[in-house]
């Protein structure tokens, strides 16, 4: 699985690169603090394939990693996905590390 630091993230928001950026918590989690990733909680992922760009980097990211990790497994081995990328830590270590 590929993986993204919070330093790289930072650093393609800065620079304004096109990419997708897929939150995959809960709503109440969305919304007690989040990074503007698209919210598609993971028991809805699969019910939204096609909000999932196939032509961009997509970096899918949940509290610390694991949930987005378990997505993305789910999304190349069924799907055939090879554009992801798991934020390393998740949202906790975006936040302590980028602030």
């Amino acid at each position: 699985m590929k993986e993204i630091t919070s330093t790289e993230l930072k650093q393609l928001i800065n620079d304004k690169k096109d990419f997708q950026l897929i939150d995959v918590r809960e709503e109440y989690e969305f919304d007690e603090g989040n990074i503007n990733g698209e919210l598609i909680p993971m028991g809805d992922i699969m019910d939204n394939l096609e909000k999932i760009s196939k032509d961009k980097q997509v970096i899918i990211h949940c509290r610390s990693g694991k949930r987005s990790a378990g997505v993305i497994n789910a999304l190349e081995s069924q799907h055939g996905f090879t554009n992801l990328y798991n934020l390393t830590g998740g949202i906790l270590a975006y936040l302590e590390e980028t602030n």
